[in-house]
């Protein structure tokens, strides 16, 4: 997946770099993208940072409440099939 040849490019006065736009349009990479920089013995490495944060069960396990009784799994399944139906035609 990566380009064969080599690509050279120049740090500003600022020190910023302009990545060659065949590399941004093989990654995808459009502008305001968030990169994560990681030095490795090898040299820089980027990568696209995630979009979400990292999260786990328990940090949002319990945030929606719900009032009233429990639904039975059948109830849960037909809320869903009812959902599906009305996007499918939206």
């Amino acid at each position: 997946m990566g380009i064969q040849k080599r690509i050279s490019t120049v740090i500003s006065t600022k020190g910023q770099v302009i990545l060659p736009k065949a590399i941004r349009d093989l990654r995808e990479w459009t502008a305001g993208t968030q990169l994560i920089v990681e030095d490795t013995p090898e040299g820089v490495l980027l990568k696209s940072a995630p979009v979400f944060a990292e999260t786990h069960l328990e940090d949002v396990f319990g945030v929606l409440k719900h009032s009233g009784p429990a639904l039975s799994i059948e109830a849960m399944d037909a809320a869903i099939v009812s959902e599906a139906k009305r996007r499918a035609r939206d």
